[in-house]
Protein backbone atom coordinates (compact mmCIF):
# COMPACT_ATOMS: atom_id res chain seq x y z
CA UNK A 1 0.00 0.00 0.00
CA UNK A 2 1.24 3.09 -1.21
CA UNK A 3 0.52 6.34 0.92
CA UNK A 4 1.56 10.01 1.83
CA UNK A 5 2.33 11.48 4.98
CA UNK A 6 1.07 14.59 5.28
CA UNK A 7 3.46 16.79 7.41
CA UNK A 8 1.67 17.33 10.69
CA UNK A 9 1.60 13.51 11.63
CA UNK A 10 5.80 13.72 10.90
CA UNK A 11 5.86 17.16 13.25
CA UNK A 12 4.12 14.94 15.73
CA UNK A 13 6.01 12.40 15.85
CA UNK A 14 9.28 14.40 16.04
CA UNK A 15 7.92 16.79 18.83
CA UNK A 16 5.83 13.61 20.64
CA UNK A 17 3.21 16.02 20.30
CA UNK A 18 0.45 14.77 22.72
CA UNK A 19 -2.34 12.66 22.16
CA UNK A 20 -0.99 12.25 18.69
CA UNK A 21 2.68 10.75 18.85
CA UNK A 22 1.52 7.05 19.25
CA UNK A 23 0.25 6.82 15.88
CA UNK A 24 2.14 8.81 13.88
CA UNK A 25 5.17 6.59 15.43
CA UNK A 26 2.97 3.52 14.49
CA UNK A 27 2.63 4.77 10.65
CA UNK A 28 6.28 5.26 10.29
CA UNK A 29 7.13 2.01 11.95
CA UNK A 30 5.02 0.54 9.33
CA UNK A 31 6.68 2.34 6.60
CA UNK A 32 10.20 1.37 8.19
CA UNK A 33 9.08 -2.38 8.50
CA UNK A 34 7.96 -1.87 4.36
CA UNK A 35 4.33 -2.96 5.83
CA UNK A 36 3.49 0.03 3.67
CA UNK A 37 5.30 2.48 0.81
CA UNK A 38 5.75 5.63 2.80
CA UNK A 39 6.20 8.77 1.04
CA UNK A 40 7.05 12.42 2.81
CA UNK A 41 6.94 15.04 -0.58
CA UNK A 42 10.10 17.21 -0.93
CA UNK A 43 8.38 20.32 0.21
CA UNK A 44 7.33 19.18 3.70
CA UNK A 45 11.09 18.30 4.23
CA UNK A 46 11.75 22.05 3.86
CA UNK A 47 8.32 22.91 5.94
CA UNK A 48 9.58 20.21 8.60
CA UNK A 49 13.17 21.84 8.69
CA UNK A 50 12.15 25.16 9.58
CA UNK A 51 9.10 24.39 11.28
CA UNK A 52 11.26 22.40 13.86
CA UNK A 53 13.89 25.68 14.28
CA UNK A 54 12.63 26.12 17.21
CA UNK A 55 13.14 22.75 19.26
CA UNK A 56 16.00 21.61 17.74
CA UNK A 57 19.38 22.88 16.25
CA UNK A 58 20.16 22.61 12.81
CA UNK A 59 22.50 19.46 13.46
CA UNK A 60 19.53 17.38 14.98
CA UNK A 61 17.08 18.75 12.28
CA UNK A 62 18.92 17.44 9.44
CA UNK A 63 20.01 14.14 11.08
CA UNK A 64 16.44 13.47 11.91
CA UNK A 65 15.07 13.99 7.83
CA UNK A 66 18.10 12.18 7.17
CA UNK A 67 17.13 9.61 9.43
CA UNK A 68 13.56 9.77 7.95
CA UNK A 69 14.85 9.27 4.24
CA UNK A 70 15.97 6.59 4.54
CA UNK A 71 13.00 4.71 4.96
CA UNK A 72 10.54 6.99 3.55
CA UNK A 73 10.41 7.70 -0.27
CA UNK A 74 10.37 11.43 -1.32
CA UNK A 75 7.97 12.65 -3.79
CA UNK A 76 8.64 15.65 -5.92
CA UNK A 77 7.23 18.43 -7.21
CA UNK A 78 7.48 19.17 -11.14
CA UNK A 79 6.49 22.54 -12.79
CA UNK A 80 3.27 21.05 -14.19
CA UNK A 81 2.20 20.31 -10.70
CA UNK A 82 2.82 23.86 -9.43
CA UNK A 83 0.74 25.28 -12.51
CA UNK A 84 -2.02 22.28 -11.58
CA UNK A 85 -2.09 23.71 -7.84
CA UNK A 86 -1.81 27.21 -8.83
CA UNK A 87 -4.78 27.05 -10.88
CA UNK A 88 -6.65 24.43 -9.44
CA UNK A 89 -9.72 26.35 -7.83
CA UNK A 90 -10.83 23.43 -5.64
CA UNK A 91 -8.16 24.29 -2.89
CA UNK A 92 -7.52 27.53 -0.84
CA UNK A 93 -4.52 26.10 0.19
CA UNK A 94 -1.41 25.81 -2.25
CA UNK A 95 0.33 23.18 0.19
CA UNK A 96 -2.05 21.19 0.41
CA UNK A 97 -2.91 21.14 -2.87
CA UNK A 98 1.06 20.18 -3.80
CA UNK A 99 0.52 17.34 -1.32
CA UNK A 100 -2.87 16.28 -3.18
CA UNK A 101 -0.37 16.32 -6.40
CA UNK A 102 2.38 14.32 -4.85
CA UNK A 103 -0.16 11.81 -3.65
CA UNK A 104 -1.58 11.98 -7.25
CA UNK A 105 1.86 11.09 -9.14
CA UNK A 106 3.03 8.52 -6.78
CA UNK A 107 -0.63 6.81 -7.02
CA UNK A 108 -0.89 7.05 -3.66
CA UNK A 109 -4.11 4.79 -1.63
CA UNK A 110 -4.22 8.02 1.24
CA UNK A 111 -2.88 10.67 1.93
CA UNK A 112 -2.25 10.03 6.13
CA UNK A 113 -3.59 13.45 7.59
CA UNK A 114 -4.81 14.69 10.99
CA UNK A 115 -6.42 18.20 8.74
CA UNK A 116 -8.85 15.48 6.66
CA UNK A 117 -11.23 18.68 5.68
CA UNK A 118 -8.63 20.19 4.22
CA UNK A 119 -8.17 17.70 1.41
CA UNK A 120 -12.36 17.16 0.72
CA UNK A 121 -11.88 18.30 -2.99
CA UNK A 122 -8.65 16.12 -3.31
CA UNK A 123 -8.35 12.96 -6.18
CA UNK A 124 -6.45 11.15 -3.10
CA UNK A 125 -8.75 10.15 -0.24
CA UNK A 126 -7.41 12.02 3.30
CA UNK A 127 -7.18 9.41 6.29
CA UNK A 128 -7.17 9.90 10.11
CA UNK A 129 -4.16 8.30 11.51
CA UNK A 130 -6.14 6.22 13.43
CA UNK A 131 -8.77 5.38 11.16
CA UNK A 132 -5.35 4.42 8.78
CA UNK A 133 -4.44 2.33 11.56
CA UNK A 134 -7.85 0.11 12.10
CA UNK A 135 -7.44 -0.68 7.86
CA UNK A 136 -4.27 -1.84 7.65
Amino acid sequence: MVILIDTNIIIDHFISRQPHMNNAAEILRLCFQKKCQGYITAHSITNIFYILRKEFSVNDRKKMLLELCEFMEVAGIQRNQIMNALTNENFDDLEDCLQSECARQIGAEYIITRNITDFTTSSIPAILPEDFLKII
